[in-house]
């Protein structure tokens, strides 16, 4: 783009001369070609180029600057095709410095396109699905920006009216506009379990209807209350002796606090109370149903939230026991390939399906904490939450592919779309087997260069994860995820119980425990306190446990009692200064002093590290090192605060890239320091999990990567097929660069080196 047009001015400059030539008057195609060289005019680039979607599942050129004229209406692409039809098909912008080593490269000989090398594609998106393609090209090899992305969209957005107000697409194609449940859709929702499933819709059903409001014997009402509930609680007894879900990790906890749950003394109590006041037990169970629900609607915390979902969960399975009522889970129809639907969904009814046939799962409301996404991610089943209008938009029997991967749920595709996914899974499972065959590998470079390759854990399953995929230790152990699953604060003993679990099950891998977390978008149900305008930046992690020692205090003891003659690493959060350091380490002297005077025994090694997620602590580093036995650095946290970007807001979720000249110059000048002081400091966070934001890292001098489990085993790949001293040559280059993001300039050179990413 030029330097006049650069950031959002010129996209504003752009955008104006772009809808006063919409208003221009004339023949739409005469428009349309103006169009395109203006856009290219202004983005710098050789190549404009529109598509739209024509009946047929055909995306034909419909105007164009640089290409051949001839071209105009005689090239078409089926959806997926080239990187055109790619755009199309996920909904996504792709850009790319090297377009004709994309494996998705379509040549087109009446284009003339084979001189072109960079590419950006954006999709034109009509509510919700896609209708056309924008997209540019440059002869020179190019990585576009993200503003240049984010313009090239909003063009797109203006462009969508256009096309729609000259009628450009035909009778065929607008046959069905006005029936979504034809057409189809684009739902976008946020990932609970990554994975892909394709299958036929399945709506969850409770087939639940109370006939009888006033009861006619209350004495038997209350028989057939006991009756059903002791009933019930068999039933979960037998779930729980489900072979898949034997082993112990926060899965089986969660079934068996939500079995808790359906004993709970003052629940039961509030329904027989309800059935002495005149009610049948089923009208009962729906009136205390709806308190809760009243409840609910005055609580904002999510985790307080996904709590009484867990006990509305357990009336609907009441009354199925009192009213012998058979949902979609019984229907002797269900498809061998099914996506099940929801507004929500309980643990227990998640297992009442036939794991051998549901394939995903899609949920309105649900969030990552939910219980039921702690049971999907045990049994390995792909599930969305958060997708606004999912039951008013699917009809079941529609057919569904979920891509967990990008939070999205493609609805009733088309064939080449479901083509397109099948040969996904297929390469995903290919890529499964090469992952598992280098398990057993080192992660060694091709120089020889040695990198540890850790898992973030919050989960028990986890650590059986991390030994499956051959990690050689839990770099991270979110010990807060387990608080936040109950209704109240563990005790000392409980504590003491769950770390002695996560080190027998760890055996002999290393286990790097995070002392709570809390606070910021991690609250606790039972945890009261002011709401912070700015949660992230506010009283959280370390602060709260400095102010609040005892509660520190006793995690540590629980630590200290769990480690006895075992090995022991502890890690302090959110850390700003040293001093907040050397105030948690005297608590923790304070405890092992308390912890010896009771007959208690030392750890057989105790290690006591910070995490580097507040910038300022990079300038106390010499002293930093000098008073911890490690360092983590959080990539997450500390590129939020380093760029001042919410990276929960959508709108600056492209604006920064960890893979800018300051971010790397940042973790060179960390690592710089680390290696002449001789000190321990691992990457744990998003970073540390993508093939190129950790090819990255490495060039920077990391050599301890800590990730979620299913990165491993293509970290591991990458790890083996590059020549690391070649890359910190490059990443030297990379850092002095005044460029917005160096990602596309690295992912080249990742290509002509032929890493694995």
């Amino acid at each position: 783009m030029s330097p006049q047009s650069t950031g959002w001015g010129g996209s504003r400059r752009l955008l104006r001369q772009v809808r006063d030539l919409m208003q221009s008057g004339g023949h739409w195609q005469d428009r349309l070609d103006r169009l395109v060289r203006l856009i290219a005019d202004d983005m710098v680039a050789e190549v404009c180029s529109l598509y739209v979607l024509r009946a047929g599942e055909v995306l034909e050129l419909f105007a164009t600057w640089g290409l051949r004229p001839e071209a105009v209406h005689r090239t078409r692409l089926r959806m997926g095709e080239g990187i055109v039809g790619e755009v199309a098909l996920t909904g996504r912008a792709l850009s790319l410095p090297e377009a004709q080593e994309h494996p998705n490269f379509a040549y087109r000989p009446e284009t003339g396109e084979e001189v072109y090398h960079s590419m950006l594609g954006v999709p034109l998106l009509r509510e919700g699905r896609v209708i056309g393609v924008l997209a540019v090209q440059n002869k020179t090899r190019r990585s576009y920006t993200e503003d240049e992305i984010e313009t090239l969209e909003i063009v797109a957005m203006v462009l969508v009216e256009l096309i729609g107000g000259a009628g450009l697409i035909g009778e065929e194609e607008e046959r069905h506009t006005d029936s979504t449940t034809t057409l189809p859709l684009r739902l976008s929702g946020i990932t609970l379990h990554e994975g892909v499933a394709m299958g036929e819709a399945v709506s969850h059903e409770r087939g639940i209807v109370i006939k009888q409001i006033v009861a006619e014997d209350v004495g038997g009402e209350l028989q057939r209350l006991d009756h059903s509930l002791h009933e019930m609680l068999g039933a979960l007894d037998n779930l729980l002796e489900r072979s898949e879900l034997a082993e112990s990790g926060e899965h089986r906890e969660v079934l068996e606090t939500y079995r808790m749950f359906a004993a709970d003394r003052g629940w039961i109590e509030r329904l027989r109370e309800a059935v002495r006041g005149g009610l049948t037990a089923e009208a009962a169970v729906q009136r205390v149903q709806k308190d809760m629900r009243t409840r609910m609607s005055k609580v904002r915390d999510p985790y307080i939230r996904e709590r009484y979902s867990d006990m509305e969960d357990l009336g609907n399975r009441l009354l199925h026991h009192l009213l012998g009522a058979e949902g979609s889970a019984e229907a002797n129809d269900l498809p061998d390939d099914m996506i099940l639907v929801a507004r929500t969904l309980g643990p227990a009814e998640l297992l009442d399906y036939d794991p051998a046939r549901l394939r995903g799962v899609v949920l309105e409301e649900g969030g990552p904490t939910a219980h039921v996404a702690i049971v999907a991610r045990a049994l390995g089943i792909p599930m969305l939450g958060r997708c606004p209008d999912l039951l008013s938009l699917v009809r079941p029997g529609d057919f569904m592919i979920l891509d967990g991967d990008h939070g999205q749920v493609l609805l009733r595709p088309r064939l080449s779309v479901r083509e397109h996914f099948a040969d996904a899974i297929e390469v995903r499972e290919q890529r499964r087997a090469l992952f598992a065959y280098n398990r057993d590998l080192p992660s060694e470079t091709k120089d020889g260069t040695r990198v540890s390759l850790q898992v973030n854990a919050g989960l028990l399953l986890d650590i059986s994860q991390a030994h499956d995929c051959g990690a050689e230790g839990i770099g991270l152990y979110r010990t807060e995820v387990p608080f936040m699953v109950r209704e109240a604060f563990p005790d000392v003993p409980t504590q003491t119980e769950f770390y002695d679990r996560v080190l027998t099950l760890a055996e002999d891998k290393p286990v790097t425990f995070r002392t709570l977390d809390i606070g910021g978008d991690k609250a606790l149900p039972y945890w009261g306190g002011t709401p912070d305008e700015n949660p992230v930046m506010g009283w959280r992690a370390i602060r709260i446990g400095l102010d609040r020692p005892a509660m520190l205090r006793r995690q540590l003891r629980a630590f200290l009692k769990a480690s006895e003659k075992r090995h022991l690493r502890l890690m302090f959060p959110m850390i700003s200064d040293v001093s907040e350091l050397t105030r948690a380490r005297n608590l923790l002297d304070r405890e092992m002093e308390r912890h010896l005077q009771n007959g208690g025994s030392e750890p057989a090694r105790l290690e006591v590290g910070a995490m580097l997620e507040v910038p300022a602590l990079a300038w106390q580093l010499p002293a930093l090192f000098e008073r911890s036995d490690f360092v983590s650095l959080g990539s997450n946290d500390l590129f939020q605060f380093f760029f001042a970007s919410d990276r929960g807001n959508p709108r600056l979720a492209r604006r920064y890239d960890v893979l800018s000249p300051p971010a790397l110059n940042f973790l060179k000048g960390v690592m710089r320091q680390a290696d002449e002081a001789g000190a321990q400091i691992s990457l744990c966070g998003e970073m540390a999990g993508h093939p190129l934001e950790a090819l990255a890292a490495l060039g920077c001098g990391f050599r301890i990567l800590s990730m979620p489990p299913a990165s491993v085993g293509q970290i591991r790949t990458m790890i083996r097929s590059l020549d690391l001293a070649e890359l910190e040559e490059f990443i030297d280059d990379l850092v002095v660069r005044p460029d917005h993001s160096v990602r596309e300039v690295l992912r080249g050179y990742a290509i002509d080196h032929g890493i694995s990413i």
